[in-house]
């Protein structure tokens, strides 16, 4: 993820009210080449920058620099700011590459990808053309059915979101700050118009320190509080730019610093940078605090190569192989990301490392190509750089080119219908006999082979895609810490609510996804049905990263767990069945091997519902197919076997597994594992009988939780 910007050919002056300007600085373009490196690397995979998503820190930080330097020379030469001269220029630099890679990615998606997905794919292209894709993608990942797909190939338009948003509001605030004249009632106004005509650069800068302080207050908050906002967000980013700017604005002072604290800042910053790509990891906590870092590191860079000192970073960075990389860092960027993300779609499999370095070559070859035979030719074109009004219909056309076919493919109906007739696997196995298992085992053995997707498929592939998780008011979400929402919703008194016998269910969507099965049993056994479940909240006593975030403590689950576990303490219930998800990787507040760390958790939970209820059933998880099977079937409507799981690979953490089991069984807890019922042969697949499997990446649909309440009833027998 980055970000890149400003021109590469334009000067980048050095502006101070006296002071000299250079208007090319090869410490900057080098520096880009830098950033757009750690970034691409990061992407490839290569472990040892697992911090590289910084270069959109470094970024961020150069477009400040460089816009702000144009914009206060322009002031500070005519008195004024061209807001339409701005704007087309920014459009002829930034748009012609930037539709022309949405509209050759939307065409790469629907060429190689599955439909369905292809159309997700194509509203990420439409909020991208619009600059709008942070938002989009903020909001998706606090949400977390969305935290669970795939990336898009259009993710890395974010960053490009944040520097247009930044660019329609700082020159009109910069302006305000220098230019504008105004008059006021009140002594203490006209003292500060008075100071801003008298030293505009400094009131300039006082206002502009004055908003990166409250941005960077606002992304260390939502760091710990919202990441996906603070990591996509303009208020959470606008600091970042903020820097930049204040270095332009302090250039003239920065222009005398001495030759050896110029270079010594420098080398530090580069280093800083470095460091911070070299250290930082996916579980670093960021943007936060730790943004700080590759910041700092930036702006000691572009400070002090102000000074031009001789010995400076630039020995480095102003190599020939620097220049031509900075040259090209937009493209790169711009290309980079769909190039990998695309891959494996076309290429039928998983690239290893040396075929995405391999694809990143060719991605620079992209940017190279585009730059000559796209970028330059409009960017240079005499009339539009004489005719601001010219610039500006460009950029509306350019913007409707990239968004027409967007909007489009993203409203166009895929017809999804399948061939034939399977199954029906409701009908099959909701008749009671003896024979369920044979019966159940002989289905999933001829759907494992059956190659057409069904015409009669329940459900449909398009609403099978957008079918939430069944009875959703009883899973809470991300910020909840209670249960009493579920119960304001009526999910403890589900099945038989006038019932002496209470059965619990609890964990996360996980355990939430085998309701449809659980109710069914619990309206033929009379039971009462309580259910507590939260999204992404293991039932396990664990500290974990909250949904959508890398390194968000998940605080709120513990304390949800903690409320749900004291109310199935009062209930007493005759029975608790939990189950959720078996995940990797040790818990944040534990320490040792993952496996035996999770056993730990897990068995001090189910330990809790001894003493709590009569049975505990810990229910096992379900084979875990790690890729949207709708999406799946929907590219493969002639061979759904290419959609089915192995059940090597499916069946999650199968080492924890087996100690949990064991573990549960000598404390006299029952278990009940699920993976015949979706497996057979080392095969589970996609659809069974006329039935899709899962509705996403991980959770089954309610169709088939449904089919299987016979099998889940004797499981869950009482004694």
């Amino acid at each position: 993820m980055l970000t890149r910007q400003v021109p590469v050919t334009e000067s980048t002056p050095n502006v101070t009210d006296t002071g000299p300007e250079r208007h090319f600085r090869p410490d900057v373009e080098g520096l880009r080449a830098v950033a757009i490196l750690l970034v691409v690397a990061y992407h490839a995979g290569v472990g040892i920058v697992g911090g590289g998503y910084v270069g959109v820190d470094v970024f961020f930080v150069i477009s400040g620099f460089l816009i702000t330097s144009h914009l206060f020379r322009e002031v500070r030469d005519r008195g004024r700011i061209s807001f339409a001269a701005f704007y087309a220029r920014r459009i002829a630099r930034l748009l012609p590459a930037a539709a022309l890679v949405v509209v050759a990615t939307l065409a790469a998606a629907w060429h190689w990808m599955p439909p369905l997905l292809a159309q997700r794919v194509s509203h990420d292209g439409l909020a991208s053309a619009l600059y709008a894709i942070n938002f989009r993608l903020a909001a998706q990942g606090t949400n977390y059915q969305a935290a669970l797909e795939a990336p898009s190939p259009f993710q890395h338009f974010w960053s490009l979101a944040v520097e247009e948003q930044y660019y329609l509001v700082w020159p009109v605030l910069l302006y305000l700050l220098l230019a504008a004249p105004g008059n006021a009632a009140k002594p203490a106004a006209r003292g500060w118009l008075a100071f801003r005509r008298r030293r505009p650069a400094l009131a300039a800068a006082a206002a502009l320190a004055a908003l990166g302080a409250v941005s960077f207050a606002v992304c260390v908050w939502q760091t710990r509080t919202a990441q996906p906002w603070a990591y996509f967000g303009i208020q959470a980013r606008a600091w970042e730019l903020a820097s930049g700017a204040l270095a332009a604005l302090a250039a003239g002072w920065l222009a005398r610093l001495r030759p050896a604290l110029a270079a010594g800042l420098t080398w530090l910053g580069l280093a800083a940078v470095v460091a911070s790509a070299l250290v930082f990891t996916e579980r670093t906590p960021f943007p936060g605090y730790a943004a700080a870092l590759p910041v700092a590191g930036a702006l000691a860079i572009v400070a002090g190569g102000c000074a031009a000192p001789r010995y400076g970073a630039v020995r480095l960075l102003g190599l020939p192989p620097m220049q031509r990389i900075g040259r090209l860092s937009y493209g790169w960027y711009l290309w980079h990301w769909p190039v990998l993300l695309l891959a494996p779609y076309a290429l039928g499999s998983e690239p290893g490392l040396a075929v995405r370095i391999g694809l990143m070559g060719l991605a620079l070859g992209l940017a190279a190509a585009s730059l000559h035979l796209v970028e330059n030719p409009i960017r240079f074109r005499p009339r539009l750089r004489t005719s601001p009004r010219r610039g500006l219909a460009l950029g509306a056309a350019l913007t409707s080119v990239a968004a027409a076919p967007a909007l489009i493919s993203a409203r166009t109906a895929v017809d999804l219908t399948g061939t034939g007739s399977a199954t029906d696997t409701a009908a099959v196995l909701s008749r009671p006999r003896s024979t369920a298992h044979q019966e159940l085992a002989s289905l999933l053995r001829s759907s494992a082979s059956a190659t057409a997707v069904p015409a009669n498929l329940n459900p449909r592939l398009e609403d099978a895609i957008d079918e939430g998780p069944p009875k959703g008011e009883c899973i809470v979400v991300g910020e909840v810490t209670s249960i009493e929402p579920a119960v304001s919703a009526g999910c403890d008194r589900l099945g038989d609510p006038s019932s002496p016998t209470t059965v619990v269910l609890i964990g996360d969507s996980h355990a939430h996804q085998w309701l449809p099965a659980l109710e069914q049993v619990a309206k033929e056994e009379h039971w009462r049905l309580v259910v507590y479940a939260k999204h992404g909240c293991p039932l396990a006593d664990a500290l974990v990263v909250k949904p959508g975030t890398t390194s968000q403590r998940y605080d709120e689950c513990t304390a949800w767990r903690k409320d749900a576990l004291a109310a199935i303490a009062a209930l007493h219930p005759t029975m608790v069945v939990g189950a959720s998800l078996m995940r990797g990787g040790t818990p944040l507040d534990r320490s040792g091997d993952a496996d035996e760390a999770w056993l730990q958790a897990w068995m001090e939970t189910l330990r809790t519902l001894q003493r709590s209820a009569t049975t505990v059933k810990l229910l096992e998880d379900t084979p875990y197919p790690g890729r949207n099977v709708p999406e799946c079937l929907s590219g493969h409507m002639f061979d759904a076997t290419a959609c089915g799981l192995d059940e090597d690979e499916a069946v999650n953490h199968p080492e924890q597994r087996r100690r949990l089991h064991e573990a549960a069984t000598r404390a006299g807890i029952g278990t009940v594992d699920p993976t015949g019922w979706f497996c057979v042969d080392g095969t589970c697949p996609a659809i069974v009988g006329n039935t899709v499997v899962y509705r996403d990446s991980s959770h089954i649909t309610p169709e088939y939780a449904a089919v299987l309440a016979p099998f889940l009833k004797p499981a869950l027998a009482l004694p």
